[in-house]
């Protein structure tokens, strides 16, 4: 019986049976797809270890190469690019994923379901969609300070979300929610290159202090489903952001009433949605509360120990904000007539009865004539490490 037993253990015990050595890989940092003349153009940006570790020397060959392929499937155009890779694609550290315009507005689905379904790529990377130029140009410029441009992208991405709240970060578990719930449509971030792509694509691109060719993310995507139908510029991507309640931080400013500047860092946003019936007509309230401090006086005359000061400033930055949400609610509901706030998902939880009624009809009919009550209140905890500023002291 013992024999027998140690027989059956180490028939399950199969060890490393489907092992595979790190120099039989080539290890995936980036990837794209694109759609050209029907066919799917993926390109995969690998990263070279030798070229990238601490001790390497001065070595013409760059920290990463890209390899590209077309096909009928992405998974085909994966599988034909062995034919010019001297090993096979290892795509489990992938960090970020960009598709181009064509084909978000053809439609991302079938992209996302083959990025689902296989087990090597996990779901922690990050998306985007390229605007003005194609996934493959973006995974060709060379950048400054991260070798491996992939990287670039997934740790601009990260700080960007952070620090610069028109920007987000979007993982593959995420975008797929967005695709298939009810009562709200996903957004991405948008990426350009900027400059001279070409140079972008040589050495000469990070030789000198000044970069002619960069990386740059650029206002969100809006998606009906999985389909592209348009994008928010800078200031409605803020608004957007702020109304989802995930901006951690952001820099903003008013105007003084003389001449100049203030400008505020804000520090803490909260935004709550509540739905409610008005004459059996779906409406919201959104009321957002952000907290700040003064990060730079740019005019004269300003006294900020007078309490009546900051409350004009915090009077005056509620209303620009408020401004801000008002215009971008009302571009999407004529524009893009889709609900990208998740207002649906909100009067879902306050009404479910009448929401199961409404909800196929959420977007094309009740959406659009949606009435917004925004109210903000800006609070600012702080003026720095002076209350007064010294350009008071300035004479012409």
């Amino acid at each position: 019986m013992i024999i027998l037993l140690q027989i059956v253990i180490a028939l399950l015990l199969s060890s490393c049976w489907n092992r595979r050595e790190l120099n039989e890989l080539a290890i995936a940092v980036g990837a794209g797809v694109d759609w050209v003349d029907n066919k799917y153009r993926l390109s995969v940006q690998v990263a070279i270890p030798g070229q990238v570790t601490s001790k390497r020397g001065a070595s013409p060959q760059a920290p990463a190469t890209l390899y590209t392929a077309e096909g009928d499937t992405i998974f085909e155009a994966a599988r034909r690019m062995t034919q010019i890779s001297p090993r096979k694609i290892y795509f489990s550290h992938l960090r970020i994923f960009l598709m181009d315009e064509a084909l978000a507005r053809k439609g991302v689905a079938k992209v996302l379901d083959l990025l689902a379904r296989d087990h090597e790529f996990r779901p922690d990377f990050y998306l985007a969609i390229t605007k003005g130029t194609t996934a493959e140009e973006a995974l060709k410029i060379m950048t400054p300070m991260e070798t491996i441009p992939a990287n670039k992208l997934y740790n601009s991405l990260q700080v960007s979300d952070k620090s610069w709240s028109p920007s987000m970060v979007v993982t593959l578990d995420e975008l797929i929610n967005g695709i298939t719930s009810t009562g709200k449509h996903p957004v991405l971030t948008g990426l350009m290159v900027t400059g001279d792509k070409e140079i972008g694509e040589d050495k000469k691109n990070v030789e000198d202090i000044y970069t002619p060719s960069q990386l740059q993310y650029s206002g969100l995507a809006v998606f009906k489903f999985d389909k592209l139908i348009g994008w928010l510029n800078e200031k409605e991507s803020r608004g957007y952001r702020l109304i989802r309640g995930d901006v951690k931080s952001s820099v903003g400013y008013v105007s003084c009433r003389n001449k100049g500047k203030v400008v505020l860092e804000t520090l803490r946003t909260d935004t709550k949605l509540k739905g409610r019936l008005v004459d059996s007509r779906p409406e919201l309230d959104i009321k957002v509360s952000l907290e700040g401090n003064i990060g730079s006086v740019e005019c004269s005359g300003l006294d900020l120990t007078e309490p009546s000061t900051i409350r004009q400033i915090e009077v005056d930055m509620e209303e620009k904000v408020t401004k801000i949400l008002e215009e971008v609610i009302d571009k999407v509901q004529t524009e893009h007539k889709v609900d990208i706030f998740g207002f649906g998902e909100t009067f879902h939880r306050s009404h479910p009865k009448t929401w199961k009624r409404i909800e196929q009809e959420w977007d094309d009919r009740y959406f659009s004539s949606l009435v917004t009550h925004v109210s903000v209140d800006y609070k600012i905890r702080g003026t720095g490490t002076t209350n007064d500023s010294f350009l008071n002291e300035l004479k012409e």
